[in-house]
């Protein structure tokens, strides 16, 4: 047991030695990798912002059904099942005719000449059902619902519904979408490049050290032994790219709140994405580690699968 971990101890201790050597070679690697997980890093931070922004604006959209005086409880209460029915149908909220009228002063208590005018009358507002939908691209089925001749003899009105409201969730939606694909593209190929890269490095590392890995070959070194530093290196560069991606994403909220003093980016809620990111800080910067980690171990195990078969230390 004690020898083992003797052992694993030099290879950890060989590998950040040569971590130290091939510096220079491991710049472009690191480089890399650190684009490839400031995207990923990015991209989950900018999808979360994105999913509460369409959250907090889906909740504020309702449909807002008027219903005549002449309306009895039993007719609203059938109404109000069938609406709750409704498999697209998240909440039903029934607002009376002095309901209507107080929630109309409170909504427009700094117009003093409207609140002259509705005081001087009897209540012109109607008894509303305010609908609020659990999806919006499926709004249609309960537009078809209140379209019914039987639904409709109970409306004063129509229907009222906030369209631009939806068109901002549809932008959000086909941004949220449109970043995810190029994200998840971007990733792939960064990916990919840092992985090509690392294998380079290991290879002309492995080439630099020919006679070493000969002689230790020849002392009777176990290929675990001769393997291991390589994978270590460069699971330290995934480390240290891991730890740089995160420092980069914490400047950039730091930048964007402080010095440019901004709440938003376009559709981006900066204040939200500070706020999510501190909040799962460590959880983000675990999986960019993992990433990092993953990264380095695959493509170093790769090149040392291909490159030291000993063809050239028997």
């Amino acid at each position: 047991m004690n020898r083992k971990l003797i052992t694993f101890s030099r290879v950890i201790r060989t590998g950040a030695v040569n971590f130290v050597r091939n510096a220079w070679l491991a710049i472009a690697a690191m480089a890399v990798m650190v684009v490839t997980l400031t995207i990923v890093l990015f991209s989950i931070i900018t999808n979360a912002t994105f999913s509460n922004t369409i959250s907090q604006i889906t909740n504020k959209i309702d449909i807002s059904v008027y219903l005549h005086d002449s309306v009895t409880p039993k007719q609203r209460d059938q109404l109000l099942a069938q609406l709750k029915g409704l498999p697209n149908v998240k909440e039903v909220k029934y607002l009376s005719k002095d309901q209507a009228l107080q929630n109309y002063k409170a909504q427009n208590a700094n117009n003093p000449q409207l609140l002259q005018a509705v005081s001087e009358t009897d209540n012109p507002l109607p008894a509303t059902v305010q609908v609020k939908p659990r999806d919006l691209n499926k709004i249609q089925d309960i537009k078809t619902f209140l379209s019914r001749p039987a639904v409709g003899k109970l409306q004063s009105d129509q229907p009222s519904y906030s369209g631009d409201r939806k068109e901002a969730i549809d932008k959000i939606t086909h941004a949220t979408n449109i970043l995810r694909e190029a994200g998840v593209a971007a990733v792939a190929v960064f990916a990919l490049i840092s992985m090509l890269i690392i294998f380079n490095t290991i290879q002309m590392a492995i080439f630099n050290r020919r006679d070493e890995l000969t002689i230790m070959r020849l002392l009777g070194a176990s290929t675990w032994y001769i393997r291991g530093p390589f994978v270590v290196e460069t699971i330290i560069y995934g480390i240290l790219s891991a730890l740089v991606s995160v420092l980069i994403i914490h400047s950039l909220f730091v930048a964007a709140s402080s010095a440019l003093q901004a709440s938003s980016l376009g559709l981006l809620d900066i204040n939200y994405a500070s706020t999510y990111f501190r909040a799962h800080f460590w959880v983000l910067l675990t999986m960019q580690l993992v990433v990092g980690i993953l990264i380095g171990a695959v493509s170093s195990v790769i090149a040392t699968r291909r490159y030291l078969k000993f063809k050239t230390i028997k």
